[in-house]
């Protein structure tokens, strides 16, 4: 076998190993991601209830509501064009406040209100989602609530 064709046999071999590869990889993960939505996103894409996903917003003001256990919370994230009501038992974050920015992961209930198992506060007063200011400021919420 020529040397040229010998190179072709190692470039076509490492091309197919390469794809496999990410194919695994793919495959791997295929249950373990975990999508992220805003309230708008999930509600106009209607997520299947039951998958893991991230939902990320704004705790709307006055909608945190403490549970007679003492450890559940129902609260309201928003992102100015959609709401999305949230249950979650546990200890919440230092930084969780009504009109802050919040991830949550969890899933949909069949009823479209969202089960979170893990609430991420923001980390400073500025922060917010990427995905979540590109929908407040096409929406303009984001504009009212500074006033």
């Amino acid at each position: 076998m020529k040397a040229k064709n010998q190179r072709l046999w190692l470039i076509g071999l490492a091309a197919v190993a390469m794809l496999a590869a990410v194919l695994l990889g793919m495959w791997a993960l295929k249950d373990q991601a975990s999508y992220f939505y805003t309230p708008a996103d999930a509600v106009r894409d209607r997520v299947e209830p039951g998958r893991q996903v991230r939902l990320g917003g704004m705790v709307e003001k006055g909608s945190i509501v403490k549970q007679a256990d003492g450890v559940s919370i129902r609260f309201v994230v928003t992102d100015g064009q959609a709401t999305v009501p949230v249950r979650f038992t546990g200890i919440v974050p230092d930084l969780f406040r009504e009109g802050s920015g919040v991830v949550a992961e969890g899933h949909f209930e069949a009823g479209g209100g969202f089960v979170a198992e893990t609430i991420l506060a923001k980390h400073d007063e500025r922060y917010m989602p990427p995905q979540v200011a590109g929908a407040m400021h096409k929406s303009d919420s984001l504009e009212a609530d500074r006033k």
